[in-house]
């Protein structure tokens, strides 16, 4: 069966548009168009001229280029500070319980909830509230981010910071996360 052709429970897949002659009209500013798709439950397409569902959405935004590189770069910063902080927290528990990695267990860090120190959550808030701002219907009305809205993992982080680069698309399931993301699409 088709991977295209399937969803699991809840995935939300971006893909970004960069148009070369097509453009707003009325704007200076180079846009790109982010294109979004996303399901609440599982799909199945076994008819693709018949099918139709009531838990799958789809939707697009025109977004400032400038902003989505820049946005990308803070993300792609966030990230390395995250990783940072999980190195050194393993460091920390390797010296004090003589505790070794295996090598098998790694990929695990990557969901394993990241707990921040103020500075990273500070510029996590910052971050969330400038993708708050950029996927929001009525930007000028969204509010900074208080308090952060998901289980932060450097996962969840890669996925944004994948989600922002115009240069791919990418899909997200962590539930928080997509909880988050589509929320911010109503």
């Amino acid at each position: 069966e088709s991977r295209a052709a399937n969803a699991s429970d809840k995935e939300i897949n971006i893909q970004w548009y960069i148009p070369s002659l097509a453009k707003p009209s009325n704007d200076t500013e180079t846009k790109v168009l982010l294109l979004y798709a996303y399901n609440t439950k599982p799909v199945k397409v076994s008819n693709t001229k018949i099918f139709s569902s009531m838990s799958t959405f789809s939707g697009h935004l025109w977004i400032p280029l400038a902003r989505i590189i820049s946005l990308q770069k803070k993300l792609s910063d966030l990230k390395q500070q995250a990783e940072m902080l999980v190195q050194s927290s393993t460091s920390f528990l390797e010296q004090s319980e003589s505790l070794k990695i295996i090598p098998s267990k790694k990929p695990e860090m990557n969901v394993a909830k990241v707990h921040l120190d103020e500075k990273t959550e500070e510029m996590a808030k910052r971050c969330l509230s400038e993708v708050k701002a950029l996927l929001s219907l009525a930007p000028a009305l969204s509010l900074p981010i208080t308090e952060i809205p998901f289980d932060v993992t450097l996962q969840s982080i890669a996925s944004l910071e994948d989600m922002f680069d115009p240069a791919n698309g990418c899909t997200i399931t962590e539930e928080s996360l997509f909880n988050w993301i589509v929320s911010l699409f109503h």
